[in-house]
């Protein structure tokens, strides 16, 4: 399908997960690993005139663990190595800070969609944990689960539509319009990951 008979505006990745390989609370550019198929993924979504930006809770901020210059540094890695993005939005508070910008609450895809011009209805949010999900539908977008090895079996289950990987959620967001678009499912199961370390 062409731009022109797609409605989509933006897709707004995760980035721990979905982008690049979840280190816990990274403020080390040099550990900024992308997943497969993000460079691709990103580049086909701009060949079409599709906006990109990252919507990503860091809450090591909050937590003391990292300082905003430390999420910055790794952002402008993941912008070397996969982008450059049109907008970052990021959330530096805590689970229990009351923020309006933390997924699995809205606030970041709002935002970020009015940053490049879009409606939340012509935006897809692109992540590999329930929150991202939420935090689409929430917002009035449309959302693509991504598992991985530390997704929970009911955030599979529960998600609208799930792809295996990022090259071929993008390419169903290019195929056909959001709503018409196919429910995928991984290969196989993703293990389940209780270790304390998973929110972000």
């Amino acid at each position: 399908m062409s731009p022109a008979g797609n409605r989509v505006r933006a897709v707004l990745f995760d980035r721990d997960g979905t982008l690049v390989h979840d280190v816990p609370y990274n403020g080390d550019p040099d550990l900024v690993r992308p997943v497969e198929g993000a460079r691709e993924a990103v580049a086909l979504l701009r060949a079409h005139d599709v906006r990109v930006g990252v919507v990503t809770n860091q809450s090591g901020v909050a937590r003391g663990l990292i300082s905003e210059s430390d999420v910055r540094r790794v952002n402008r890695r993941v912008d070397e190595l996969i982008g450059p993005f049109d907008v970052w939005a990021v959330c530096p508070h805590g689970p229990d800070d009351g923020c309006h910008c933390r997924k699995p609450r809205p606030g970041m895809v709002l935002w970020a969609a009015g940053r490049v011009c879009a409606g939340p209805a012509d935006c897809v949010v692109v992540g590999d944990i329930g929150a991202d999900m939420e935090a689409a539908e929430r917002a009035g977008a449309h959302g693509i689960l991504v598992p991985n090895d530390h997704t929970r079996p009911e955030e599979t289950a529960a998600a609208a539509h799930v792809a295996p990987d990022l090259l071929t959620a993008v390419r169903a967001v290019l195929d056909r319009p959001v709503a018409d678009r196919a429910r995928r499912r991984p290969a196989r199961t993703p293990a389940v990951d209780d270790s304390p370390g998973r929110p972000v």
